[in-house]
């Protein structure tokens, strides 16, 4: 027995099409923009005589209390990273020495993460680069369109509880 097809419609998935197209494309642009960005950012690491630097760790360096040093953990909610995704990055900047671990006086059994002196000339080096960027990225879109887009991206950056609400 041949059963009569269902019928679709074609006007409602023709919608959806484009909605999931417009998602998508959103989501690509921002990922192209973050690569676009971050390899200028990366670039200019590399002329400042740090091109072992990368993006990540700018915005570690940028996040570090200079006098007193900070909680891994403060760090990853600065940085919007997992604390073993922080760890990593501070056991590697530890390593090449751009960064110290020191008992935390307030609480023995945490630690702070200083940077040193190596780490202050990374970090502000790391500091005018962004600043660069930033002012670069200021004079291509204009002040409007930089703010605007500035507010977008921070209201996007948000959790989706907030968003909600």
């Amino acid at each position: 027995m041949v059963r009569p097809a269902k019928m679709v419609n074609v006007v409602d998935q023709t919608e959806a099409v484009r909605e999931d197209a417009r998602v998508t494309d959103i989501t690509r642009l921002l990922l192209e923009a973050r690569r676009s960005l971050a390899s200028e950012l990366d670039a200019d690491l590399g002329e400042r005589g740090y091109p072992d630097l990368r993006p990540g760790h700018a915005a570690l360096f940028l996040s570090v209390d200079r006098r007193s040093g900070s909680r891994l953990t403060d760090l990853a909610d600065q940085t919007r990273l997992t604390k073993q995704a922080m760890m990593s990055m501070v056991d590697d900047l530890e390593n090449r020495g751009y960064v110290r671990r020191v008992p935390d006086p307030a609480d023995a059994r945490a630690k702070l993460v200083r940077l040193t002196a190596h780490g202050r000339r990374a970090s502000a080096e790391c500091r005018r680069a962004v600043q660069a960027l930033e002012q670069r990225t200021r004079r291509l879109l204009g002040d409007r369109s930089y703010d605007a887009l500035r507010e977008a991206l921070e209201l996007l950056s948000e959790p989706i509880e907030s968003l909600d609400e």
